[in-house]
């Protein structure tokens, strides 16, 4: 299931697809650079960035069916992902170069609209704590923060501030 959305202006196409099993590196490459962007400032990822790299690279091997990739211009700009296929968002990672460009919004959106074909009335997403750009951009989608935590990352190597965020997407079922 492709979704071709327009780009008004600059006539780019912006395609929200599947994720093909030979484009795991460039995902992974992808995702590596928005979390070293994402978390700097809060832990050493040059120190860090082999784990990561690991650990996207571990993730998108196994997972890389359902996982959705957001083309812009014929490139892949980025990728979301629901680790356990439940309502939880666990990835969403733009090209530094190609953020605020509406490509996380595009991508937000097929996410949700999974989540709500999967039976699930809401979207839950995690980040740390000071991650001021993903908590306003979560914040501009409709979500709200639900709850804040402290708990061990092991991509950093340290405990870490968290902050759960969570939109109602469907009207709850009452019986």
């Amino acid at each position: 299931r492709d979704a071709l959305l327009a780009a008004e202006g600059n006539r780019c196409m912006i395609i929200v697809r599947l994720a093909r099993e030979n484009e795991v590196p460039a995902l992974a490459a992808i995702g590596l650079d928005a979390w070293e962007k994402a978390v700097s400032g809060v832990a050493d990822a040059q120190a860090m960035r082999r784990v990561a790299e690991l650990s996207f690279l571990s993730f998108l091997r196994s997972k890389w069916f359902s996982v959705g990739v957001i083309e812009h211009g014929g490139a892949i700009a980025g990728w979301g992902a629901r680790e356990d296929d439940d309502g939880t968002i666990s990835d969403l990672w733009i090209e530094p170069s190609m953020q605020r460009q509406g490509l996380g919004s595009a991508l937000l959106a097929d996410l949700e609209e999974r989540i709500v074909a999967g039976g699930f009335e809401a979207a839950i997403i995690r980040t740390h704590a000071q991650n001021d750009k993903a908590i306003g951009f979560f914040r501009k989608h409709g979500y709200a923060i639900s709850s804040l935590s402290t708990a061990y990352a092991p991509k950093l190597d340290r405990d870490l501030e968290s902050v759960g965020m969570t939109k109602m997407l469907a009207e709850p079922i009452v019986h």
